[in-house]
């Protein structure tokens, strides 16, 4: 049984439509739930009310914190810059390694015990010195209303805006969604639609979409996480598959960034992934031609360092989230041969590091 919607979450929603049969369906993902009076959707936050869509957690958050921007993780948008990250509750995918699952998954609405405008947010992002606002913790497609008032105040006071998404969207809440972002980091959970169906509870081919409109029709910068899981996503034949995918559908220039799991959720059988899967996993990809590719959730320099593809030179060397040296010019290029390393890249003036600053935005 569906927890009645309270007067405080009724927060006009966009995208539905009303059906013959009296039901509403809500048209912001591929889900497409159909709701009778007083039901939520499958990502829980988004209900019927009085013949209407509505959002349940419109200025409510699960927390707020500053955060490295590299862990989001995004190494190519204002490295060392810090990022002011909040996120609400639901999804809407139904992941088994779910790895913020008592956010993502939860339906209990004390969780939201933080509570903020989007003026309020944006101010405090430059209060606080933040490059960027980014939407986390879980996925902000579905509080996609409360995301864009959002960026568009953080846009009044030139505050960045980042999306760390799953990119499972309809076309057109897709382009109104990604048109308030400045960077997005797409979890491309597996490239099979058996993993989509039996580990996420999703389809394959609408996250496909998403990354090819955001990398062939958009000005949004995009990273790739994918979190690789022992004996369900990290096979060397599946590895190939996707970076060929990438290479050829994205451009050579989207960073990847392979990630470690750990067993949590539904996953607890599962072990930790080994970190030469790691390893093996991003030669795979660079050997078909990617030109950053990352290792995440493991010590290991090598995989944090971002290399000229020109001329091999070590231009940002990672330990963990902290910068241990950084040789790009101002404008993204190598000092040594000059080239252009794709991104957003600013004079660098110092980093923010690996801390991780809890706050109230007022």
């Amino acid at each position: 049984m569906d927890e009645p919607i309270s007067l405080a979450e009724r927060y006009p929603a966009l995208y539905w439509h009303k059906l013959d049969d009296g039901r509403i369906q809500c048209d912001l993902c591929p889900r497409d739930c159909k709701l009778h009076e007083g039901q939520r959707g499958a990502c829980f936050v988004r209900g019927r009310v009085d013949d209407a869509m509505v959002l349940t957690t419109y200025g409510r958050s699960s927390g707020f914190c500053v955060d490295p921007i590299e862990k989001k993780p995004l190494n190519h948008f204002y490295p060392g810059s810090s990022v002011l990250s909040f996120g609400t509750a639901g999804c809407n995918l139904a992941c088994k390694f779910c790895q913020n699952w008592d956010i993502s998954k939860s339906r209990h609405f004390d969780k939201l015990a933080d509570q903020a405008g989007p003026e309020a947010i944006a101010r405090s992002a430059k209060n606080l010195n933040c490059k960027s606002v980014a939407f986390t913790y879980n996925d902000p497609v579905i509080f996609t209303e409360y995301a864009m008032d959002v960026a568009d105040a953080c846009h009044e006071h030139s505050i960045k805006t980042v999306a760390v998404t799953a990119g499972y969207i309809h076309e057109a809440p897709r382009r109104e969604f990604f048109a308030k972002m400045d960077a997005a980091n797409v979890d491309l959970k597996g490239f099979t639609e058996e993993f989509y169906v039996r580990q996420c509870g999703a389809h394959l081919q609408p996250v496909l979409d998403t990354l090819r409109y955001l990398c062939n029709e958009t000005e949004v910068w995009v990273e790739l996480t994918t979190l690789l899981i022992p004996g369900l996503n990290d096979s060397a034949d599946e590895i190939k598959a996707m970076s060929d995918w990438i290479a050829k559908e994205l451009g050579t220039g989207v960073p990847l960034h392979f990630t470690a799991f750990h067993p949590d959720y539904k996953l607890t059988h599962i072990p930790d992934t080994p970190p030469e899967t790691l390893v093996r996993s991003r030669e795979i990809a660079r050997q078909a031609g990617l030109l950053y590719v990352y290792t995440g959730n493991v010590h290991n320099i090598a995989g944090d360092t971002t290399l000229c593809p020109s001329c091999g030179s070590k231009l940002i060397v990672r330990d963990w989230y902290n910068i241990e040296d950084y040789r790009l010019t101002p404008d993204g290029c190598c000092p040594d041969c000059h080239s252009a390393i794709t991104g957003h890249f600013e004079k660098f003036t110092g980093q923010f590091g690996r801390k991780r600053i809890r706050v109230v935005p007022s």
